[in-house]
């Protein structure tokens, strides 16, 4: 709440929080996303948390070198890393249109979750950028 002293009352200012989840095969793509969407919101005076950097996952996969199966058993090891960050923003509901509408990098997944602080009403946004 904030003290209204003109009128001597609470008033009441309502914040929703705005959940910003980041995933790229790049490292550099997702932090310079996110060192973009913090300055963006720090530059509107929100209240930020994160980036948060979640574990990498690490997706692999095995395969034979020959087509055929004949020849000398070798094999070939691939990986893919997926790299994740959140951060989390609280603003007033004018503001969340702003936030989302940001120039991201190519090959970066994003996915916007809105909260009011009431469960039942949350939505959410997803945008893939390739």
């Amino acid at each position: 709440y904030k003290y209204n002293k003109q009128q001597g009352e609470g008033v009441k200012e309502h914040f929703n929080k705005v959940r910003i989840t980041l995933s790229s095969r790049d490292v550099k793509a997702v932090e310079k996303s996110c060192a973009q969407i913090v300055k963006d919101a720090k530059n509107k005076e929100l209240k930020v948390k994160g980036p948060i950097r979640l574990p990498t996952s690490t997706l692999r996969i095995t395969t034979r070198k020959s087509p055929c199966g004949e020849g000398t058993n070798t094999w070939d090891r691939f990986e893919m890393r997926i790299h994740k960050r959140v951060i989390d923003l609280f603003s007033k509901s004018d503001v969340v249109s702003q936030i989302t509408n940001i120039a991201i990098e190519p090959g970066v997944h994003v996915e916007v979750t809105l909260e009011d602080g009431d469960p039942a009403r949350e939505a959410v946004v997803e945008e893939n950028k390739e």
